[in-house]
C-alpha cells in the first residue's frame, strides 16, 4: 500500500509518522512545492511537485494533504479528489475515537488525541497531538485543533477555524466560519463567523462576540 503526502513540513513528517505507526502503508513518499530544493523529509523521500501527484494519483493507494492552512488544505483536496486521487485519513494508534463518531475524508489525528461519543469531523480536519473533543462535537470541514486544546461537549466548529494551542471550549458553545481562537484562550460565548479572539476570558479583537 502506498501513501502519497503533500506537504513535507513539520507538520507532513508528523502525518508521516502517523501513518507508519498504523502499519497500514508500506511505502510513504512526499510531494512538495519546494521540491527539488526541498528532497528530503526525514526518513521519506519527497519526489516531486503537486503537478507531479496530480499526474501520478492513480499510482498511490492513498492521498493525504499535510498543509496547515486552513482554506488551503481543503482546496488541495478537492484538487486531489477532482483529479481521481484517492483521499484517505491518517489515525496515529495512540488516539482513542469512539466507536460512533464520524470521520470524513481526508481527517489527520495525531497522537494521544481522543474523540468521544456522538461527535463529527469533516473533510479536511486536523485534530493535533493530546487533543480533545467531548461528546456531540461537530468540527465543520478544514478546522484544525492545535495541540493541547480540549472541546467541551456539544460544541461546533465552522467551515476553516482554527483552535489554537492549549485553547479551552467550553460546552455547547459554536464558533462560526473562518475562526482564529488564539493560544490558550478560554473561549465561554459565542463566536461570530470571521473573528480573532484572544485572552482568558476570550474577548474578539475586533467587536462581536456575541
Amino acid at each position: 500500500m502506498k501513501l502519497a503526502i503533500y506537504g513535507a513540513g513539520g507538520h507532513g513528517r508528523v502525518v508521516a509518522d502517523a501513518a507508519d505507526l498504523s502499519g497500514i502503508w508500506s511505502e510513504i513518499i512526499f510531494f512538495d512545492d519546494a521540491y527539488p530544493d526541498f528532497d528530503r523529509s526525514g526518513r521519506w523521500p519527497v519526489i516531486g511537485r503537486l503537478a507531479d501527484l496530480m499526474s501520478s494519483v492513480s499510482t498511490y493507494d492513498g492521498i493525504v494533504v499535510a498543509v496547515g492552512a486552513c482554506d488551503e488544505r481543503l482546496r488541495l483536496l478537492k484538487l486531489i479528489q477532482a483529479g481521481g486521487g484517492n483521499i484517505v485519513s491518517v489515525v496515529h494508534p495512540s488516539a482513542v475515537i469512539a466507536s460512533d463518531c464520524s470521520l470524513g475524508d481526508g481527517v489527520v489525528v495525531c497522537a494521544l488525541t481522543v474523540i468521544n461519543t456522538g461527535s463529527s469531523i469533516g473533510n479536511g480536519v486536523i485534530i493535533n497531538t493530546s487533543a480533545t473533543i467531548d461528546h456531540d462535537t461537530h468540527l465543520a470541514d478544514g478546522v484544525h485543533i492545535s495541540p493541547g486544546a480540549h472541546l467541551a461537549g456539544e460544541v461546533t466548529v465552522g467551515l476553516s477555524s482554527w483552535v489554537g494551542i492549549g485553547a479551552i471550549i467550553k460546552q455547547q458553545v459554536i464558533i462560526g466560519d473562518q475562526v482564529v481562537v488564539g493560544a490558550g484562550a478560554v473561549v465561554l460565548k459565542n463566536i461570530r463567523s470571521g473573528l480573532t479572539v484572544v485572552g482568558v476570558p476570550s474577548t474578539p479583537i475586533y467587536s462581536g462576540l456575541e
